[in-house]
């Protein structure tokens, strides 16, 4: 089914290449696919036949249905298998006779004389034609009796040898012709192929040409009549001698033959003598080959004798030409062994130097490998000293920040202690002890200190670790993030990881300096450790290495 679309779609395009004025490889390449396909269109004819046959077997022998059947048969034969269009034309006498139709009978020995004229059986032509009584002839049989009278006599002055025979069968053949163009409608096929003829005869080839534009409109590629009308196109271009368009023509003609599933056929053998002249001798033996095969499978002795002398002379040159290309492949297998055997010697040097070379190489990987071990270590040692480096540096930091925050806090705690000295003895000095006493039992001044405590950690943390609190939330699930209240630099939580990152992991120093409990710092912990995206496991961990 591909095979099919594809050899459509092929057909398409070669209409339109042909409607555009293709050139003439483009041609040659469609018909070189189209050969190759052929047997599509075989099978078409086939089946249509087999239909046929199954429609005949169902009807009685001797009846006018039969007749009509054995008549379709003939049109599929006639230019497919000689023998079986010959066989169901001389059915048809016999049933005509058995019933008397002279009509029929008239019809069908008219055919048959026109297949056998074309198959080169010129005298059972003409006794076929002879056995028919004119007078009686129907007038819708005159035009095909002269037709056939034509083609009979024009056949036998074509191709016999005796020059004083021809010349008499070509002068009855064109009494016939006259005879049969006053007869013929002068708007019919037949009668522009006849007119178009006597133009090419007489080099009149302008006025055939517009004769054969008619032909070749009225005519559809991939059919018989336009098979015809290229073919005769392309004869008058040989006439003119101009061999381009003649073979282009004839291409056309070749692939609508092979297309409509047409044995008979002149086209491609004369294309293919043509390329053979031109020095084409691969090109023209495959069309001649197939040329050959289809006038044996169509078995008519004329295009067989035709073919004959054509394929001989082409197949000599193309086995002369085969010859020759052997003797070349000799020489160069000839070439080719020297040349292997020098190969030879230059692999079996190369490998002696490859196995010199892999010694050194291994030398010389053991010393790399001694070398990379070496770098490892140097690379390792690096490693470790750029990492105690930056925990270095960042200690170090650390410690800058919070000594300073420490120095700032102890000024300012002495400040404050030397301010509640002050404030203390002026109370004593004043007798106000009850207020005194009033202000030491108040949680107030430890609240405040503590809450600036936390600030001062606050501030300093994040001036070290200023995306700590972004970092530390991306180790949390969504719904776990720890959102600050309008004002806040970090919450318990918070400070908790912020003494880890720190350093100080132990929970009793983290409960000393929150103020809480242990076992709260430690539900803390937990409680935030549950709500981790990463290894509840590794959160801690995760959390020492913010940066």
């Amino acid at each position: 089914m591909i095979k099919k679309c594809f050899l459509f779609l092929l057909l398409t395009l070669n209409a339109l290449w042909v409607s555009a004025g293709t050139n003439l490889d483009s041609l040659l390449n469609v018909l070189d696919e189209v050969i190759a396909g052929h047997d599509i269109y075989v099978e078409k004819r086939e089946n249509r036949i087999r239909q046929l046959m199954d429609n005949s077997s169902q009807t009685d022998p001797l009846s006018v249905e039969r007749y009509n059947l054995n008549m379709q048969l003939y049109e599929e034969y006639k230019a497919f298998i000689c023998d079986s269009a010959i066989h169901y034309l001389n059915e048809n006498i016999t049933l005509a006779g058995k019933q008397k139709d002279v009509v029929r009978e008239d019809q069908s020995k008219l055919e048959l004389s026109y297949l056998l004229s074309s198959s080169g059986m010129y005298k059972e032509a003409v006794d076929l034609l002879e056995s028919i009584d004119r007078r009686t002839l129907a007038p819708q049989f005159i035009v095909k009796y002269y037709s056939c009278y034509d083609r009979a006599y024009g056949e036998m002055g074509f191709y016999t040898q005796d020059k004083v025979s021809s010349e008499r069968y070509w002068r009855i053949s064109q009494a016939y012709r006259d005879s049969l163009k006053q007869a013929l409608d002068p708007h019919s096929d037949d009668f522009l192929a006849l007119s178009e003829d006597k133009f090419r005869d007489e080099q009149k080839f302008d006025e055939a040409l517009k004769l054969n534009d008619i032909r070749m409109s009225e005519a559809v590629l991939g059919t018989p009549q336009y098979a015809i009308a290229t073919y005769y196109r392309a004869i008058i271009f040989q006439h003119q001698g101009d061999t381009e368009k003649e073979k282009y023509y004839l291409a056309l003609s070749a692939i609508s033959d092979i297309q409509s599933a047409t044995k008979d056929h002149a086209s491609l053998w004369m294309l293919a003598q043509v390329l053979y002249e031109e020095g084409e001798v691969e090109r023209a033996y495959h069309y001649m080959r197939f040329s050959w095969n289809e006038t044996k499978f169509y078995n008519a002795r004329l295009r067989s004798w035709q073919s004959a002398d054509v394929l001989s002379l082409i197949d000599k040159t193309y086995q002369a030409m085969i010859q020759r290309q052997n003797g070349r492949l000799e020489q160069y297998a000839f070439l080719i062994t020297i040349l292997l055997v020098l190969l030879l010697f230059a692999l079996v040097y190369i490998y002696r130097q490859v196995k010199k070379l892999s010694v050194a190489r291994n030398h010389l990987q053991a010393a790399n490998g001694q070398l990379n071990a070496l770098n490892k270590e140097l690379s390792a040692m690096n490693g470790c000293l750029q990492s105690t480096n930056l925990e270095l540096s960042e200690s170090n930091q650390i410690k800058e920040e919070y000594i300073a925050r420490f120095v700032k806090l102890c000024s300012t705690y002495i400040d404050k202690l030397d301010a509640y000295r002050r404030m203390v003895n002026k109370k004593i000095s004043a007798g106000q002890t009850a207020d005194l006493l009033k202000i030491t039992r108040s949680q107030d001044a430890l609240d405040s200190e503590l809450e600036e405590l936390y600030v001062n950690f606050d501030t300093a943390f994040l001036h070290i670790f200023p995306d700590f609190v972004k970092k530390f939330n991306a180790l949390l699930q969504d719904d776990g993030k720890i959102i600050l209240k309008r004002g806040e630099l970090l919450n318990t939580e918070l400070r908790i990881f912020a003494l880890i990152r720190l350093g100080i992991e132990d929970s009793s120093q983290i409960a000393e300096f929150l103020r809480y409990s242990v076992n709260t710092i430690y539900n803390y912990r937990s409680k935030v450790k549950n709500k981790a995206s990463v290894s509840r496991d590794d959160f801690e961990e995760r959390v020492k290495e913010i940066r």
